[in-house]
């Protein structure tokens, strides 16, 4: 009776079934969204897809309908079919807890190199939703479960850096800057909570700066100030400025970061990227 109830409650780790649908994402743009649910029929984990609104020529393809009646051509509709006619019929019955063989399968179920056939939304959402699922069964955290799952060894837990994405440009913002995130990472020795005080106060304060040298402070895609100047040197300047007036040091305290989304000004023929430093 032991051995029948233990092989009874590891089939119920078993995937029994995975529905895909579209949703929207922040910015009002379809994206997926896939949910695994298990053979008892209660456990179930959820998760969706964030998109880029740049992407580079290297990324895994994200498979858009192409359809201009809906949503722009933007719709998921071919991804969310992949992921209920093909690889949830593919990965039903598999054991959620084995991320290596369910992103493997799905992988070989693909065949091509960047994800083309099924979707990298559709591949992403399935395996980000089975290690969700698993999470849930051991009863952890999702950093926990992977950390274990991958066997990393340090000591103790990291709260990774905030970094700051305060000034948008590129595909981020209708600016004439090239570059797409200009980012400041407050690396002062303290938690994690005083940290985001120091970024949000230089925000705040960039955004006294920019409107005092006649600059409007509209926010762009990703909620940096998307003010319209001259150069991306500018624009350091003005990051740099207000962090002085915030009472930090920076290079110290607080380091830059950048986002370039240099695909977007990538000439492939010329084999150069065309963007302008200054004025």
């Amino acid at each position: 009776m032991v051995i029948i109830k233990k092989l009874t409650i590891k089939s119920m780790t078993k995937i029994k079934n995975i529905i895909a649908r579209e949703i929207l994402d922040s910015r009002g743009d379809p994206t997926i969204e896939v949910q695994v649910v298990l053979a008892d029929g209660i456990t179930n984990a959820v998760a969706s897809v964030p998109s880029g609104a740049s992407l580079g020529s290297h990324e895994a393809l994200e498979l858009r309908d192409g359809d201009e009646k809906r949503y722009g051509g933007r719709g998921v509709l071919k991804a969310v079919a992949n992921v209920n006619k093909k690889i949830a019929p593919a990965l039903k019955g598999e054991e959620t807890t084995n991320q290596q063989h369910i992103d493997q399968l799905m992988i070989e179920l693909d065949s091509t190199p960047n994800k083309e056939n099924l979707g990298a939304n559709a591949i992403l959402g399935v395996s980000l939703a089975c290690a969700r699922t698993a999470a849930k069964i051991k009863k952890q955290p999702l950093y926990q479960y992977i950390r274990e799952l991958y066997n990393i060894k340090f000591p103790g837990w990291r709260i990774p850096l905030p970094q700051f994405n305060i000034i948008n440009g590129g595909k981020h913002a209708d600016s004439n800057l090239d570059f797409q995130e200009f980012m400041i990472i407050p690396t002062i020795n303290t938690s994690f909570k005083e940290r985001l005080r120091v970024g949000t106060e230089i925000f705040h304060q960039l955004g006294k700066v920019l409107k005092a040298d006649g600059l409007d402070i509209n926010v762009g895609n990703e909620g940096g100030y998307g003010s319209n100047m001259d150069s991306a040197v500018k624009a350091v300047e003005y990051i740099l400025t207000a962090i002085k007036q915030a009472g930090y040091i920076a290079g110290e305290q607080v380091v830059l970061g950048m986002d370039a989304g240099a695909s977007t000004f990538y000439l492939p023929q010329e084999k150069l990227y065309n963007f302008s430093l200054d004025e």
